[in-house]
């Protein structure tokens, strides 16, 4: 609907991929949508809360995106140009806006520009593959910090983002195509060689795939998830917890479980 002022633009957490695992209040926002503008990773099965909306599809993957998807400039402006439109705005971002979301960017452009705007978190892909694989990111006694790290920089795959050993659990974000970079930063960076670490593609989706391996062979990793956006956990929380059956949370909702050398 036409508006006599700015609108709003409200920043919606999906969460990591099946449309279910939206939060109560994100749904509720987004049922107020007039506009929606969705990333790549976001469910279809979202467009059912605000079926008389405009879907804009902003979907792009790495800096560049694919030909064709539009660069940040381009969202930022599209933003600014349907707040000046519509009453509601509604910007749909996979698993939590403000983990590697580019939210900044997106709120600095709707500042200048005098929008209002809210955020609504969202479940971030991290905490849905530990929570798939029931490895908890903390563990009483050695795993009392957890860092989030992007693989993917603008400078290209890993060379802003070194690997360290800076939290007793590190989550690797779309490490999918540098697994076997990583491992040897992982290595450099001071952590054994037997250090656990667990892969998890598409989680929070029906298809997710898990895999376990150590820092020093995460390379065979790569086939099993080739093409899938990947969350790689180091350390403390990528540990099985003693008792629980490898691939349980996997295993009961129906999806797969892997080990390194082997294809699902």
């Amino acid at each position: 609907m036409a508006n006599l002022g700015p609108g709003r633009v409200i920043f919606i957490g999906a969460g990591p991929g099946a449309a279910d695992l939206i939060t109560v209040r994100g749904a509720a926002r987004l049922a107020q949508a007039d506009v929606v503008l969705f990333d790549a990773l976001t469910d279809p099965a979202l467009r059912a809360h605000a079926p008389d909306a405009k879907w804009v599809d902003v979907g792009k993957r790495g800096y560049t995106g694919a030909p064709g998807s539009p660069d940040q400039a381009t969202i930022n402006a599209l933003l600014v140009t349907y707040a000046r439109e519509v009453d509601v705005v509604v910007r749909l971002k996979g698993g939590d806006p403000s983990v590697f979301g580019r939210l900044e960017e997106e709120l600095e452009a709707l500042a200048e520009a005098g929008i209002a705007c809210e955020v609504v978190p969202g479940v971030t892909a991290a905490i849905a593959a530990a929570a798939a694989t029931q490895r908890p990111l903390t563990r009483r006694g050695n795993g009392r910090s957890v860092s989030l790290t992007t693989a993917m920089t603008r400078e290209g795959p890993l060379r802003g983002a070194q690997a360290t050993r800076s939290a007793d659990t590190e989550v690797f974000y779309m490490g999918g195509k540098q697994l076997a970079a990583l491992s040897r930063r992982l290595l450099a960076a001071g952590w054994p060689p037997d250090t656990p670490v667990s892969v998890v593609s598409r989680a929070g989706w029906p298809d997710q795939r898990h895999s376990e391996h150590t820092a020093a062979s995460l390379a065979h990793a790569g086939a099993l998830h080739a093409g899938r956006p990947a969350v790689v956990t180091v350390g403390a929380g990528a540990a099985a917890v003693p008792g629980v059956p490898a691939g349980a949370g996997l295993r009961d909702a129906g999806h797969t479980e892997c080990t390194a050398g082997t294809t699902p």
